[in-house]
């Protein structure tokens, strides 16, 4: 579940794979195989490059992921509880239009 939680934090910050492809290093079909799936093991380094691009610990990604997996209301609450955090991060005082081109 690790892809489609990476999958849906890109979403939620309104990035293409193509701008989060070449903020992280890696290609867009690299990216794409990641998100889909397909690419089933992502590296310490790759998800340390993601949490420096959207300012979380790399710990948030493996959490929401385990959260998305769980079918109990304990999990379906941690889960929600997470994208509040990362909602928390887009609502923080900067501009995005500067974020976007920090990428």
């Amino acid at each position: 579940m690790l892809h489609k939680a990476l999958k849906t934090i890109r979403e939620m910050h309104q990035l293409s794979q193509g701008d989060l492809a070449t903020a992280l290093g890696v290609s867009q079909s690299h990216l794409s195989e990641i998100e889909t799936g397909r690419k089933k093991n992502v590296s310490v380094q790759l998800l340390s490059r993601y949490a420096g691009v959207f300012e979380v610990p790399p710990s948030t990604f493996l959490s929401f992921a385990e959260a998305l997996e769980g079918q109990s209301e304990a999990r379906r609450k941690n889960a929600q509880r997470l994208l509040s955090v990362l909602e928390w991060t887009l609502d923080k005082p900067h501009d995005r239009a500067d974020s976007k081109k920090s990428l």
